[in-house]
């Protein structure tokens, strides 16, 4: 199960009116029928590449009042950029990071003006913690998971006055099949790095995200790991509870060391890799 599928199964055990959208319109149907199935919830399923605004908006404008919009989408591809083909990375960036500006805003004007009730509305934008720290083999998708970041921050000072609350969601590897297909052809040394991990399920993924949305935080970390990480990387993103400001001016600089010491061990990885491959093989001679 991916992650989107498992916040719409949160959301519908909450009881919440559920809009897919997505390219594949055999997902869908299947998204929808596990849904009902599981919930018995009806569930609106809209087929539409996140790459094209006009499909987008239709469908957006065809789903009605948004209260949630989750902005779940994305591909990736792990390799080394002087090896990746650059109409990969064009992909990468048309999906991750515009698909994300097309779906936003095509729902805003329903959300500053159609709205039912006057209460806060919520963006989430699911990131990664790709987003918050470089990793070999993540350069392009990194990349876009770091301008969501950017696109988060300016937005949510665009679209406060209308009570709208914007959540960056930092999930760490997610057991999906998408990262399972990924670890066949990712380099040899993003295994490593990505091994020295513990992965989340979806569904653990999907719990913090709707927890988050709920309490209408802007940096939803996943775990423990990716709380500090998000303390270590705060910079001036949005923290609406003084409390939660406080712990991150007090620890930022403890977070920021124990985040070097874990960035130190991944250059050791890849220095001592690296100096294996370089390593001409032995030849022996009479």
């Amino acid at each position: 199960m991916g992650i989107g599928l498992a916040i719409a199964k949160q959301a519908a055990e909450e009881g919440a009116r559920i809009s897919l959208l997505a390219r594949s319109l055999d997902h869908l149907e299947k998204a929808k029928q596990s849904i009902w199935e599981a919930y018995k919830v009806e569930v609106s399923t809209f087929p539409a590449d996140v790459r094209d605004y006009d499909a987008v908006e239709r469908a957006i404008n065809r789903a009605g009042p948004i209260d949630v919009l989750v902005v779940n989408h994305g591909v990736y591809y792990f390799e080394e950029l002087e090896k990746q083909g650059v109409d990969v990375v064009k992909t990468m960036i048309d999906v991750n990071l515009m698909g994300s500006f097309n779906v936003i805003k095509a729902a805003l004007p329903s959300m500053n003006k159609d709205r039912k009730h006057k209460g806060p509305a919520s963006i989430a934008l699911m990131s990664s913690m790709a987003g918050q720290v470089g990793t070999y083999g993540f350069a392009a998708y990194s990349a876009t998971k770091y301008g969501l970041r950017g696109l988060a921050e300016a937005l949510q000072q665009e679209v406060i006055a209308n009570n709208i609350h914007v959540s960056v969601i930092f999930p760490p590897v997610t057991e999906t099949p998408g990262i399972e297909q990924a670890r066949k052809t990712m380099p040899e040394i993003t295994k490593i790095i990505l091994d020295s991990t513990v992965e989340m399920t979806a569904e653990e993924v999907a719990k913090v995200t709707i927890k988050g949305i709920k309490s209408g935080s802007f940096s939803i970390p996943c775990r423990l790991d990716g709380r500090a990480l998000a303390m270590a990387t705060a910079g001036l993103s949005p923290e609406r509870s003084f409390f939660m400001a406080s712990i991150e001016v007090v620890f930022a600089g403890l977070f920021r060391f124990v985040g070097l010491l874990f960035q130190w061990n991944w250059y050791r990885i890849i220095e001592k890799n690296n100096s294996r491959k370089n390593q001409s093989p032995e030849v022996s001679g009479d």
